[in-house]
């Protein structure tokens, strides 16, 4: 009788002990994130220490609406595993912009203002606006064909404009790589356009014909800017859009090709509840211009800000790329070059990317003159629905 009783006993001790560490772990973790929530980048006063680009409201402005989205990160955090940064910009100024989780589960270290995401294919809108740079300088046509630069590539009668818009029916380089490449070492964009040549896999649909989103479309006018302009992708991009934004913080990524910054994140996915595996790069993650663009919550509101205030090309140029495409039966498609558009609704022009555990989103909503920037690293699912609790927030709590 009095073993039972003992054992007991011991069965207690141990759970309460366990009860307590966890309760403890749990303060710990809950402390360190409000003390993360709690820090601000300091608003800077002097016109020549501030960013050309970046404009932000008072936190006695902002101060009600900051209140309310740090309790949105931090109930995403606990509740759905959100780790990443959250910026909202109303009329070309920042009303809020902070971070919270972590950027390295190993390590403990908290996510901060300078932690870089890969945007996932919210990198296709910087790809399309190279295209679009070359373009306003009379460097190709939209209605050139890919032949005119690849005379070998196997798929007539594909413009320009059809990759941009979606509309060039191109097999999966997803499935290519992955079926048809033999070699360890990941391929490049030259060397996947050269597979695409001897391949002998069958497109979808004539150019023209349908929309169907595809990867294959953004990495092939990458390539087409590679050819043209004898330099790297990531090389063009920097000098004519990171550099002229002051986006210090981005850059292009190839895998196994380029070298990685000290704020470089991995993308995780949550095991059994509990564990953060980090997700490994594959096959396919030496290519860019569909994705492997590199970024700051930050530098993505200069991008958007320079973009829309003639920073990079003309208006006019840019309507182009906010324009629904079309099929060559008439039938608009819910894409621009780079921006998929939907003014049925929300009136807003967007993108959201999805690779390796990032998971990522900018919007903008041409009513409220609101940006919403959302960048995350481990397999969150919910960007759409935060998109909306951010824009009903900010609605209410914020009215300048």
């Amino acid at each position: 009788m009095f073993p039972l009783k003992k054992s007991i006993r011991y069965i207690i001790l141990v759970l309460l002990i366990v009860v307590s560490a966890f309760v403890l772990y749990e303060t710990f973790e809950s402390v360190k994130i409000d003390k993360q929530l709690s820090h601000r980048a300091p608003i800077k006063k002097s016109i020549e220490e501030q960013p050309i680009l970046i404009e932000r409201f008072s936190e006695k402005e902002t101060e009600k609406v900051s209140q309310k989205l740090d309790l949105l990160l931090k109930r995403i955090n606990k509740r759905h595993d959100f780790h990443g940064a959250l910026l909202v910009a109303k009329k070309g100024k920042i009303v809020y912009s902070n971070q919270v989780g972590y950027k390295d589960f190993r390590k403990r270290e908290l996510l901060d203002e300078k932690s870089v995401f890969q945007l996932a294919s919210v990198s296709k809108q910087f790809t399309a606006a190279a295209i679009m740079i070359l373009y306003e300088k009379q460097q190709l046509k939209l209605t050139d064909t890919i032949n005119r630069y690849f005379p070998a590539f196997p798929y007539e009668g594909v413009t320009i404009k059809n990759l941009l818009n979606h509309t060039a029916g191109l097999p999966k380089y997803f499935w290519v790589a992955e079926h048809k490449w033999n070699k360890q070492k990941a391929p490049t964009n030259s060397e996947m356009m050269t597979l695409l040549e001897t391949s002998n896999v069958q497109r979808f649909f004539k150019s023209g014909r349908n929309f169907d989103y595809s990867n294959t479309g953004y990495f092939v006018l990458a390539s087409i800017v590679e050819k043209i302009t004898g330099t790297s992708f990531g090389a063009f991009v920097k000098e004519n859009i990171f550099d002229p934004l002051e986006m210090d913080d981005s850059y292009v990524y190839s895998f196994e090709n380029d070298s990685i910054s000290s704020n470089h994140l991995d993308g995780y996915k949550l095991y059994r509840r509990w564990r953060h595996r980090k997700i490994s790069y594959t096959v396919n993650d030496a290519i860019v211009g569909d994705k492997n663009v590199y970024s700051t919550s930050e530098d993505l509101f200069k991008w958007v800000h320079g973009l829309n205030n003639e920073k990079l090309f003309s208006k006019e140029t840019l309507a182009l790329m906010y324009t629904p495409g079309e099929t060559i039966s008439g039938r608009k498609v819910p894409y621009g070059f780079g921006f998929r558009i939907n003014t049925d609704t929300d009136n807003k022009i967007y993108h959201h990317g999805k690779w390796n555990g990032f998971r990522t989103g900018l919007t903008q909503y041409l009513d409220d003159d609101l940006i919403v920037i959302v960048l995350e690293h481990t397999s969150y699912e919910g960007i759409a629905a935060l998109n909306k609790r951010v824009k009903n927030i900010v609605a209410k709590n914020f009215s300048f």
